[in-house]
């Protein structure tokens, strides 16, 4: 492609994304399409002959974005939101044209050095422990999957030769609440669904060191090998946040890996009033925290620290005669860094550009305002679900998710209740108006809202709430 044409597409690329941003407002953050349609929509097979970048992007505006979810969605509640700031998608377009595939220092020195001091600055605004080391992975669950691989390796260094078969089983721990990729990750790492144990949770649905404790001493008095634990500063279902540092106190005890998910939670703690969320990670082994769900860095972003990088090098690196470099041996610093080492993939996309632009882009105190505003969008949200109205707000709301379900006089059957809920979050999400999502933190269906837009104001929330008072009204 020639650069005038180049130049001529980039434009309207640019206007297109312009026009979906802010057209976002006027139309429905859940598509209404049945599975196959896209498909269904598009040629079945690649054309002979290359087709003009018009004829693509008519397609994509008039197929693909109609068709798509919309996380930027000001009116996106379902899930943990992840929004795009203007910063983040330019980053995203300078990165893939670049290329970079920073598997060496070599093959992407500014990528490698920009991902190191990336990190670096998020430490920073969440004031870690200045001996911890950060990288970027793809997601939470790559990241977990990373520090339990360390974990293992360190309760049992001949697994990484000979396998775990012989060895005595391992056990892995995480609250009942932890996020399914914890238990995956163990799957993954050959040790099995049996070598992870749910802990119990007190009635705020944070894990109960106590129980930790005694699933501990259970799991010694049957040969088990205790391996990790895994606390969560802001749970999936309803942000609840695990005694960190009392977890940290067992983990110490009997030599467990103590890895803390924080992927969505730990952002909170770039406001001073909110920093209790990370309390206790300075003797986490592992952390990890998500951009791509609270700091508006488009997908996908998830940094991984440890206090112990030598650990996940131990048990992943591998470098054949192709991958030696002259770097390597230069000296203790950025020409020994080779992200290859610390995990699984060998090819690594440069994610760090758009998450040090919009770090840039807002500085501190703009991120602090966002956040701010979201926690007090999300407590209105509460207060409102409170004053009455036959709402039930069904958890503590330590972040900006609120966790609740509509109650109506004199239906007290769970089943009923759930079938009634289950209505509302139908209408709700196919009216258009806000996409809502459920869990079940304590085996009880309930209703779901994150406020964590970029481009949420409060007047989306006050939407949401008539669209759900419509919608129970509908349902009753």
């Amino acid at each position: 492609m020639a650069p005038t044409e180049f130049r001529r597409y980039g434009q309207e690329v640019v206007d297109l994304v312009a026009r979906y941003l802010e057209g976002l407002d006027g139309i429905s953050p859940l598509p209404q399409v049945n599975p196959g349609e896209v498909l269904a929509a598009l040629a079945p097979s690649p054309p002979e002959e290359g087709e003009e970048l018009d004829t693509i992007l008519g397609d994509i505006e008039r197929i693909l974005l109609p068709a798509s979810t919309h996380w930027n969605h000001p009116r996106f509640f379902a899930y943990f939101n992840s929004t795009s700031a203007a910063a983040g998608i330019l980053g995203e377009l300078i990165a893939a044209s670049v290329n970079a595939n920073a598997m060496l220092w070599r093959t992407g020195p500014a990528a490698t050095e920009l991902e190191y001091l990336t990190c670096g600055w998020l430490a920073e605004l969440l004031e870690l422990p200045g001996s911890f080391d950060g990288h970027i992975n793809d997601t939470a669950s790559t990241s977990t999957m990373v520090a339990l691989g360390a974990a293992r390796h360190r309760v049992a260094p001949e697994s990484r030769e000979q396998g775990l078969s012989g060895l005595a089983p391992l056990r892995v721990y995480g609250s009942t609440q932890a996020h399914s990729s914890v238990e995956k990750a163990v799957v993954a790492l050959g040790m099995g669904r049996r070598g992870y144990r749910p802990v119990a949770c007190d009635p705020e649905f944070r894990m109960l060191p106590d129980e930790l404790e005694r699933a501990i001493a259970e799991d010694l008095e049957a040969g088990v090998i205790p391996c990790a634990v895994v606390a969560t500063a802001g749970t999936t279902a309803t942000t609840s946040v695990d005694p960190i540092p009392a977890i940290a106190e067992v983990a110490s005890r009997h030599h467990l890996w103590l890895h803390v998910d924080a992927a969505h939670g730990g952002v909170a703690a770039i406001l001073p009033e909110r920093r209790w969320v990370l309390e206790g990670t300075d003797r986490a082994d592992s952390l990890v925290v998500n951009p791509h769900k609270w700091l508006f860095t488009p997908m996908d972003c998830s940094v991984l620290f440890t206090a112990h990088p030598g650990a996940i090098r131990q048990a992943f690196s591998l470098v054949p005669a192709y991958l030696e470099t002259p770097e390597a041996d230069r000296d203790s610093g950025m020409g020994s860094r080779n992200l290859m080492d610390l995990g699984v993939a060998l090819g690594r996309r440069q994610r760090a550009l758009k998450l040090w632009m919009v770090m840039r882009y807002f500085g501190r105190s703009g991120l602090q305002s966002l956040l701010r505003s979201h926690l007090q969008m999300a407590d209105w949200l509460r207060r409102q679900l409170e004053s009455g109205g036959g709402w039930e707000v069904m958890a503590p709301v330590p972040l900006a998710t609120v966790c609740f379900r509509h109650h109506p006089k004199g239906s007290d059957d769970e089943g009923g209740l759930e079938a009634h809920n289950r209505e509302v979050m139908r209408l709700v999400n196919e009216s258009g108006e806000a996409f809502i999502s459920h869990a079940a933190p304590d085996g009880r269906f309930v209703l779901r809202a994150t406020v964590g837009g970029l481009r949420t104001t409060p007047h989306d929330v006050e939407r949401l709430f008539a669209a759900l008072q419509l919608a129970a009204s509908r349902a009753a």
